[in-house]
């Protein structure tokens, strides 16, 4: 992945503002996603998700066991992506609590995504 930020890297933070690492998951079509997403850090979120959406053929995965935060703005760019996709689902593994809970206030039973426990 060209952008260092996808590649590994943490998104630029400020001090005392959020950072994000997105990384491939090996053996797999996904990536792990480590920190917070929020306004400081959603445009490298957006990024990867959407060569997460560039890649996929089938299922794709997020393991976000390493997130603590995903604002409202950045559930809605997993789900427009998701939405997006031509075939298939998106598994999210281990999301934060508060994720699931934003996926059913505003997009009930959307079939692209599936949640597994934390």
């Amino acid at each position: 992945m060209g952008d260092p930020h996808v590649g590994g890297e943490p998104a630029p933070a400020s001090p005392g503002r959020a950072a994000l690492e997105v990384s491939p998951l090996p053996g797999r079509c996904g990536i792990r996603a480590r920190g917070e997403i929020s306004e400081t850090t959603r445009p490298y979120w957006e990024e990867a998700l959407s060569r997460l959406a560039g890649q996929h053929s089938g299922v794709s995965y997020l393991e976000l066991s390493d997130v603590a935060f995903v604002d409202v703005a950045g559930v809605t760019a997993l789900a427009v992506t998701a939405l997006g996709l031509p075939e298939g689902r998106v598994v999210v593994e281990h999301p934060p609590p508060h994720l699931p809970r934003v996926l059913e206030m505003f997009w009930p039973s959307l079939p692209q995504i599936e949640v597994t426990p934390r």
